[in-house]
């Protein structure tokens, strides 16, 4: 078995047209600057296609998939088996990236791979296997139209492989399409649908041949152990780790961030029969996490049928439970599996299933779909990722639908991308967040509802501070994201070194509340870049580490600019922003433009949220100047 130190900077490039590979090796500037991840993801891109980002069809043979293993993978470092990918999505057309934890990532890491960009467009159904050697191209036969788990049943035949799939979704163009890997899911911006298009079935990647270790054992070691404690000792952590991602059930009715009757009440009792707490009960839930995972947020449980499911996520119980009112969480967990086979984005497919709820309620389009109706359902998944009958429109996603028949205020997206089951009217930082976050209506970009409504360390109903963290943020999870870790794992990181953990919490708000950029200061993420310094042997500290982040996420809006962005796309569904009485006793509306001013100011961008020449000299961005697709 050969060793990688670190990381083997070995990354392959694969031209589905002409069924040819080679291996390249990125800059030693760029693997400083960017980690790896999503950072160098976007880099890769925006060096290959740049100027031409506008013109490049996400569903045309010169979009490239770059599939990117990052610094933890294969370490032994806490949650490091996530992977990501990036690419333009045809969803929304700008830049998406997506994290993942199947077993791909470790399989092409330990094949001696830190990257995979794909580009072009195969002439046949098409598997591209790779190992240690290379790449190899085999026609898929009749693998092309089943489903995601009998694919990935045929194409994996031992534990040293893992592989990415799609499913019909994927291949009839659905345009919210996901990528399988194992059990988990390339989950957002139409990442399958781009495989689908370069007639891409799967990728499979054979490992083990090389094992990984740290430049610095000994340091690695001692960061680990840290690391870990921070990890297990977190109070947000433990409730996820024992309840799953739905623990925020029932803050989200408390606090009034529950989806509700397409976004319209943010609040509902009966949302609490689809908790964490409740299912663990109803299913004798156990652990079925990501591997290695310290979070351990995954789980499953037997159903009233008696089949052992996962138990979906809090986005897919929230958007496909009170956003359509239903309160049944037996149906959502079967109509969870039958996404995850066909290959769809549970988001983007409740929230658009929403939309045609409400439009047909209010004679905008005819639909068989109404709030409280159940039955219809599977059916309706069915017909959207073959693209039949109503789900053939259903399948284009929520913009465009209110594009063609109105209700474009009750379309719960932003940047054409369906926005995740948090209210904004719960959080306005959690507003502003959507408004502006890179690939859409993503949840994740700063994830302030976690200090506004989980914790509770900032008001939810202030524009106090909510500029300062949004841009803090997303700027620290756009390194992790490059790292490759949970997002959840940053609690542990942010709250349990001790300035944070034994500062008494009323004085923590206060100060995080009225002296953010204060707070921010005596914040200690340095396990991060500890075990980074410590796997690559490239010495970073935590705030180079955080400029890493930032410099990854400016480029990001840099190329989406190129694909067309402009400033009025930087707000929120006419919903958030006029509709204040809901069933929730508070009455509140996200004033979303002074934020997004401010926001813009803060980042460097100009007054059309551009980053500026400077900024972008400042951070090492050069200005866009192809140099052609592989």
């Amino acid at each position: 078995m050969k060793t990688i130190i670190g990381e083997s900077r070995r990354y392959l490039e694969a031209d589905l047209t002409t069924r040819e590979w080679k291996v390249f090796t990125p800059t030693d500037d760029d693997l400083r600057d960017y980690i790896g991840g999503k950072g160098l993801g976007l880099k890769l891109i925006y060096d290959r296609l740049g100027s031409r980002l506008e013109q490049v069809d996400p569903l045309g043979s010169e979009n490239i998939l770059a599939f990117m293993m990052g610094t933890f993978i294969g370490t032994g470092a806490p949650c490091s088996a996530r992977f990501e990918g990036v690419t333009k999505s045809p969803l929304t057309g700008i830049m998406v990236g997506s994290s993942c934890g199947g077993p791909f990532g470790m399989a092409c890491k330990t094949a001696g791979w830190d990257g995979l960009l794909v580009s072009g467009k195969a002439a046949v159904p098409t598997v591209l296997r790779i190992d240690e050697h290379g790449a190899v191209f085999e026609d898929a036969g009749d693998l092309w139209g089943l489903e995601t788990g009998a694919a990935q049943d045929r194409l994996v035949d031992n534990p040293r492989q893992g592989a990415l799939v799609i499913g019909p979704a994927g291949e009839n163009g659905v345009l919210y399409s996901v990528i399988r890997s194992g059990e988990r899911f390339l989950g957002r911006g139409g990442m399958g649908t781009v495989m689908g298009s370069k007639n891409l079935k799967a990728v499979v990647a054979t490992g083990m041949s090389h094992r990984v270790t740290p430049a610095e054992p000994e340091a690695f070691a001692r960061h680990n152990k840290k690391a870990k404690a921070m990890i297990n000792r977190n109070g947000l952590i433990r409730a996820y780790r024992e309840f799953g991602t739905n623990y925020g059930v029932n803050p989200g009715v408390d606090a009034g961030y529950a989806p509700v009757r397409n976004f319209r009440d943010r609040t509902d009792e009966r949302c609490r029969n689809l908790s964490g707490e409740a299912m663990a009960e109803r299913y004798k839930t156990k652990h079925a996490s990501c591997a290695p995972c310290m979070v351990l947020c995954g789980h499953k449980g037997t159903y009233p049928d008696g089949l052992e499911r996962h138990i979906p996520e809090y986005e897919t119980i929230g958007v496909w439970g009170g956003n359509i009112l239903n309160f049944d969480p037996d149906i959502v967990g079967a109509w969870n599996d039958r996404m995850n086979e066909l290959g769809i984005d549970t988001i983007s497919c409740g929230v658009t299933v929403g939309w045609a709820m409400e439009a047909a309620e209010k004679g905008l389009r005819a639909s068989a779909l109404a709030f409280g109706k159940t039955d219809n359902i599977a059916d309706v998944l069915n017909d959207i990722a073959h693209l039949r009958g109503e789900g053939n429109e259903l399948a284009r996603g929520t913009k465009r639908l209110a594009e063609k028949y109105g209700g474009l205020d009750f379309a719960i997206q932003v940047k054409g991308l369906e926005m995740a089951a948090y209210d904004p009217r719960a959080g306005w930082g959690q507003g502003l967040n959507y408004a502006i976050a890179n690939r859409g209506g993503c949840h994740l970009n700063a994830y302030p509802i976690a200090l506004e409504a989980l914790v509770r360390y900032i008001p939810q109903y202030s524009k106090l501070s909510k500029v300062s963290w949004v841009a803090f943020f997303e700027d620290l999870f756009s390194a992790v994201n490059s790292v490759q870790t949970c997002q959840f794992s940053v609690f542990g990181y942010i709250l349990e070194p001790p300035i944070a953990k034994y500062t008494p919490k009323p004085l923590l708000k206060l100060a995080m509340t009225f002296m953010p950029s204060v707070a921010q200061l005596v914040l200690d993420w340095s396990a991060l870049s500890n075990l980074v310094s410590s796997i690559t042997g490239r010495k970073i500290g935590m705030r180079d580490f955080l400029k890493s982040g930032r410099r990854t996420h400016v480029l990001e809006r840099h190329m989406n600019i190129i694909c067309g962005v402009r400033p009025e796309d930087d707000t929120l569904p006419g919903r958030f922003l006029n509709e204040a009485e809901t069933k929730h006793p508070v009455k509140s509306v996200v004033p979303i433009e002074p934020l997004v001013k401010a926001y813009y100011r803060k980042k460097g961008y100009d007054a059309n949220g551009v980053p500026k020449p400077s900024l972008l000299k400042e951070l090492g961005i050069p200005l866009a100047a192809a140099k052609g697709s592989i």
